[in-house]
């Protein structure tokens, strides 16, 4: 099973068995996936065999098989679906911060991404839960560097810090200590726990001020 890869179109592709060529067959692909996210949802990760995803689904085990063979096949395809949400949403806060001002930048990080946690119902019971496998491991490290990145243009486009390799790391450390904040806050509250997540806002602010200091 080959590693998550997005084409230049901006699909997401998923690591799959076998890529699906036809309008049909990605049609059912994505048929089989949500029915795999309601199950998630409703049942926990446990219940993600491929016996129940394709009842769910209504398809044949041998069609889902074509392209998600086992357990680990089905939860590495949904967290991918997982990552790819939030970094599209951190494309998009980059494209905004080069024609907006932001007053206050962790604010609307915060936010915006504590929305993304109410709705996705399916992240929090896949994270929260004791099903992730060693390449979801991995690909959760990669996926946060980019998510690093994506902070580091924000940075760039609001003018308040150059390029460097020091700007880097003090990135990848926010985004590690806001994602750890805010799966505490979702474990606590499924809506986000106010308290923990304006903590988590005054942290990061104090972070962001003395790491934006240094090039002024």
């Amino acid at each position: 099973m080959g590693d998550p890869t997005s084409d230049p179109d901006g699909t997401w592709q998923v690591p799959l068995r076998r890529t699906p060529q036809q309008a049909r067959s990605k049609a059912r692909l994505a048929r089989v996936l949500q029915a795999a996210e309601r199950v998630l949802v409703r049942e926990g990760a446990q219940a993600l065999t491929t016996t129940r995803i394709a009842a769910e689904a209504k398809v044949s085990v041998g069609s889902l098989y074509q392209y998600l063979p086992d357990r680990d096949a089905i939860v590495d395809a949904l967290a991918a679906g997982y990552f790819a949400r939030l970094e599209t949403t951190m494309a998009d806060l980059v494209r905004a911060a080069t024609t907006e001002r932001w007053e206050d930048p962790v604010g609307v990080l915060i936010d915006t991404y504590a929305a993304i946690y109410r709705t996705e119902h399916g992240f929090r019971a896949l994270w929260f839960g004791s099903s992730l496998t060693e390449q979801i491991r991995a690909a959760d490290r990669e996926h946060k560097q980019r998510m690093a990145d994506g902070i580091r243009h924000i940075l760039l486009a609001l003018g308040l810090a150059h390029d460097d390799e020091t700007l880097s790391h003090a990135c990848h450390a926010a985004v590690l200590a806001a994602d750890a904040l805010a799966q505490e806050a979702f474990r606590r509250d499924p809506e986000g726990d106010p308290a923990l997540l304006d903590e988590a806002r005054t942290m990061l602010r104090g972070y962001l001020a003395g790491v934006t200091a240094r090039y002024h």
